[in-house]
């Protein structure tokens, strides 16, 4: 059972910690719970939706339909990250001003934050459905304590995940607002970078992208993928024992676009 909470551990993490991210970087808009509320449940009937369509996804397209759909709702998620990334580097300061002076109650209107109310339901919608189809496929079979016990495996599992991003958030929510924006900027950047390395190896088992897709290393021995570990700093860093150059590229190519398109915003006049 201890193989059943780590999975789910390690498939609620990602999601738990953007939350926090983008909780602890909207904590002075109003109504920013109602945005990301609506991300989660959005992004939670989309994972139900996904894991009851999943015999019928994976048929499409000669059999990859459901690595296209994967491909498709990482790419979406990483466009998002990118936009906020680089427009929060424009509008840091001036976000800093206005934090200062605006109530909960009062509203920019042009702060709402789509963009990051999109990510977080794609991340909830794809990280959700691998832990409902992973959870159900158990409970078919269930071994060592019956369904029960996999509902309650996967139920820890759900809650360190929370566990962690609450415990991220309430780190980043004690930073001086004018030093917030860069620390939650900084994280979203490293998300991005994980997402557009999950992208790569998507797009290669898809068979859609095949260039630069054997492994460079090999750090398994000193730090596994899928030890507690190893399941933080990817979910937090897009850490993977055995990258590619492909993985590789993706990610250096999503944090060297976030740095120009930062240079750019900053040097445009006004």
């Amino acid at each position: 059972m201890f193989a059943i909470a780590l999975i789910v551990f390690r498939e609620s993490l990602e999601a738990a910690l953007l939350l926090g991210i983008v909780a602890a970087a909207t904590q002075n808009l109003a109504g920013r719970w109602r945005w990301l509320g609506a991300g989660v449940v959005i992004g939670s009937l989309g994972a139900l939706t996904l894991a009851l369509l999943a015999g019928r996804i994976s048929a499409w397209l000669d059999g990859v339909g459901q690595d296209v759909v994967n491909i498709g709702v990482l790419a979406a998620a990483l466009a998002m990250l990118l936009w906020h990334c680089i427009w929060v580097s424009g509008h840091a300061r001036e976000s800093a001003v206005q934090a200062r002076q605006l109530s909960q109650s009062a509203s920019t209107g042009k702060g709402r934050p789509w963009s990051l109310l999109v990510a977080v339901a794609l991340v909830v919608l794809r990280e959700g459905a691998e832990a409902v189809l992973f959870v159900s496929g158990a409970m078919v079979d269930p071994v060592g304590g019956g369904a029960g016990a996999v509902l309650l495996a996967g139920a820890l599992g759900l809650g360190a995940g929370l566990l962690v991003g609450a415990l991220l958030y309430a780190g980043l929510a004690r930073i001086p607002m004018r030093h917030v924006f860069s620390a939650t900027n900084g994280l979203i950047a490293l998300l991005a970078g994980s997402l557009a390395s999950q992208l790569a190896r998507a797009l290669a088992q898809a068979g859609l992208f095949e260039l630069g897709s054997a492994p460079l290393w090999d750090s398994s021995a000193l730090l596994p993928q899928h030890s507690v570990m190893g399941t933080l700093l990817h979910a937090l860093a897009g850490y993977d024992a055995q990258p590619s150059t492909a993985q590789l590229a993706f990610y250096v190519a999503a944090l060297a676009l976030i740095a120009a398109g930062t240079r750019l915003r900053r040097r445009r006049p006004g």
